[in-house]
């Protein structure tokens, strides 16, 4: 039974398909999720007991993926983090970036906001690429190597990587917000083309995936360390 006393970040733990409920009432369950449940509600959100109960009516598991990740060793879970996440997010920002840069062009004069959107989103899109590759060339090695062979030597290496991540997803976590924000809830307006909304749906999931993605990495792999 979930309770007001739980962290956000471990009730998504037990149960990963409340990501979609924090991720609808605007509660932080990646970067911001060391906090108790009573204290993440906030006038944007639904009442506690109403959460409770929706959070307390979901099926516990892994949203039917038929495994619970955060029970998978150190390279287990890193494998499924680049496979689940990094490798989709590098061609989801390759495919997505030609949709952005078109609405904003053929939009922007009627929308402004769409010209900060093209913005906010190339600077994400930017960081996240470099942050992910990051972690697979130079963080994710380290930490099976410490893994194999825990050394005070080899996590007094790991340990300013790991800060600086969570930095940069907190960074990331801004940027979501702002899009967010330009875009009414990823609400496009009535009058908009085929393109206009396929560029809103497609930033949605991004919002999704990425909370999904760095949850992983703040509140299961990292908190390990």
């Amino acid at each position: 039974m979930i309770t007001k006393e739980m962290l956000v970040a471990d009730i998504v733990k037990e149960i990963p398909k409340s990501a979609d409920i924090f991720r609808s009432n605007r509660i932080d369950f990646c970067c911001g999720g060391q906090i108790p449940l009573a204290e993440a509600i906030s006038d944007k959100s639904a009442p506690l007991e109403t959460l409770l109960d929706e959070i307390n009516g979901l099926q516990k598991g892994n949203a039917g993926e038929g495994l619970d990740v955060q029970y998978l060793d150190n390279a287990s879970l890193i494998n499924y983090i680049q496979n689940k996440y990094h490798v989709p997010l590098r061609e989801e920002m390759k495919n997505l970036t030609p949709y952005v840069t078109k609405v904003a062009k053929v939009h922007g004069d009627n929308h402004p906001e769409l010209l900060e959107i093209k913005e906010v989103f190339t600077a994400l899109k930017n960081e996240l690429l470099d942050h992910t590759q990051d972690e697979d060339d130079n963080v994710f090695p380290l930490v099976v190597e410490y893994t194999n062979s825990p050394t005070d030597e080899l996590r007094a290496q790991l340990q300013p990587h790991i800060d600086e991540l969570e930095t940069e997803h907190e960074n990331a976590g801004h940027a979501l917000k702002k899009l967010r924000e330009l875009t009414h809830d990823f609400t496009p307006p009535l009058e908009a083309c085929g393109t206009y909304r396929l560029v809103f749906a497609r930033l949605e999931q991004l919002e999704k995936d990425t909370f999904n993605h760095v949850h992983l990495e703040n509140n299961v792999l990292f908190k390990r360390f």
